[in-house]
């Protein structure tokens, strides 16, 4: 079988794709890859001097470009909400891929602006709300996809449906596997209803293994743990693999074709290696779980779906 690499991505001229969390890492080289391939594509980031960066230096990198910033804090849902009005005027009604690959790890114990649990408000929530707010333009695009990043770290433990939000106790690695397991959830959850409605759009997830990015050092960063931080960022650097090989299984689950509805790709040993399908937890792919689930985010931002083509 024929290793996948960014060569295999198809023209993406005409199309436009929407990537959370495109500053660096993982989110900034899918950016820069579709950019490459013709999309027209918004970098979706927090900080705005970050984002702006981010963005000259992809035009550096790719000068044909049609890129843009435009800002989205994902643990604020008065953002989410922003940000998906503010993308009326982005290619009309239309939006081939929506990359929902922004996200927190291991943090000490944070809440969002809302009041919910970071990592589980960022990772899930954040991304339930904006997908649910762009789906009329997603449903109304020929060959759209929703791609999910979550981790091989969701095996660490399922949802808990009755402390979504760690109210009984915060462990930082729980949390983050508890967050991780809702992704994907959400995509077996979405696939399972876009499928009842008669909707073509795609949904599906991908996880990066372990690439050498930014996201594990940020915890011990924020504490102020430097000899932690060093010690992290050095085993990034042995034992990680570079983020243009971290983004190949998103970029492949955005592009490939015959790519199947709830599908999850990831490095083949889990950790580095080919892009194939990976190994799940059986928790995530439970009707009654991802039916809970939804139904408690959907209260939670207090965003409903409409497959019909409407969001509010």
């Amino acid at each position: 079988m024929t290793r996948w690499t960014t060569s295999h991505i198809p023209d993406q001229t005409g199309r436009s794709a929407v990537v959370t969390g495109a500053n660096s890492g993982i989110g900034y080289i899918t950016a820069r890859e579709l950019a490459r391939r013709g999309a027209r594509t918004v970098l979706a980031c927090r900080n705005e001097a970050r984002g702006h960066a981010a963005l000259a230096r992809l035009r550096s990198e790719v000068p044909a470009a049609e890129a843009e910033f435009r800002q989205l804090d994902l643990a604020d849902l008065a953002s989410v909400r922003a940000f998906a009005a503010g993308l009326d005027d982005f290619d009309g009604d239309r939006l081939d891929l929506l990359i929902n690959n922004a996200g927190v790890m291991a943090l000490p114990h944070r809440r969002t602006a809302d009041g919910f649990e970071m990592q589980f408000g960022t990772n899930h929530l954040g991304h339930f709300a904006l997908t649910g707010l762009l789906l009329p333009k997603l449903l109304a695009t020929p060959g759209a996809r929703v791609v999910t990043v979550s981790s091989g770290f969701h095996m660490l433990s399922n949802v808990d449906l009755d402390d979504l939000n760690s109210e009984r106790g915060y462990r930082r690695w729980i949390a983050y596997g508890r967050s991780k397991s809702a992704n994907l959830l959400f995509v077996h959850e979405l696939s399972r209803r876009l499928a009842r409605a008669g909707s073509q759009v795609l949904a599906v997830a991908a996880h990066p293994g372990y690439a050498d990015t930014n996201l594990q050092t940020a915890g011990v960063r924020m504490e102020g743990r430097t000899g932690a931080e060093r010690i992290v960022a050095l085993a990034n650097r042995i034992v990680g693999q570079p983020a243009e090989s971290g983004a190949l299984p998103t970029l492949c689950a955005a592009t490939a074709p015959h790519m199947k509805p709830d599908a999850f790709l990831g490095p083949r040993t889990g950790l580095r290696g080919a892009t194939a399908p990976s190994p799940r937890a059986p928790w995530t792919r439970n009707d009654e779980t991802s039916a809970r689930l939804w139904d408690a985010s959907q209260e939670l931002t207090g965003v409903r779906y409409d497959f019909g083509g409407t969001a509010r």
